[in-house]
């Protein structure tokens, strides 16, 4: 089992920067990949960016390339999103996912979710 808790977010102003954190439980992080989700109001939940368990690789929406920054320290169980160049339509609740990559299905299997964080960006 591990358990995720975000931490960070806030209300920001448009063009501003917020770093979220998301502190894993368990001596078996490092083997699992880590997501960044969001979802905001009436929409579905969308994919932000994910990294690999050793954090050599680094995934992204194409809304977010170039302006958010995804990174872990296994050392200390923490995955972070660093969002910079903010945007209104930034505005959801984020959530931190881990699990690992299922080979059959060709992508990771997102099996623990945290409870998520409110980022709200202003105009």
């Amino acid at each position: 089992q591990v358990q995720l808790v975000e931490s960070g977010g806030g209300l920001v102003q448009a063009g501003g920067s917020l770093r979220l954190s998301c502190a894993a439980s368990g001596r078996t992080f490092s083997s699992y990949d880590m997501g960044w989700f969001r979802q905001a109001p009436g929409k579905e939940r969308e994919f932000v960016a994910a990294v690999s368990g050793n954090g050599g690789s680094t995934y992204y929406a194409d809304s977010v390339k170039g302006r958010f920054t995804i990174s872990r320290d296994n050392a200390k169980n923490t995955v972070y999103l660093q969002m910079n160049s903010l945007k209104p339509e930034d505005t959801a609740v984020y959530y931190c996912a881990a699990g690992p990559f299922d080979y059959g299905l060709g992508e990771t299997r997102y099996d623990y979710w945290g409870q998520g964080t409110q980022v709200t960006v202003s105009s």
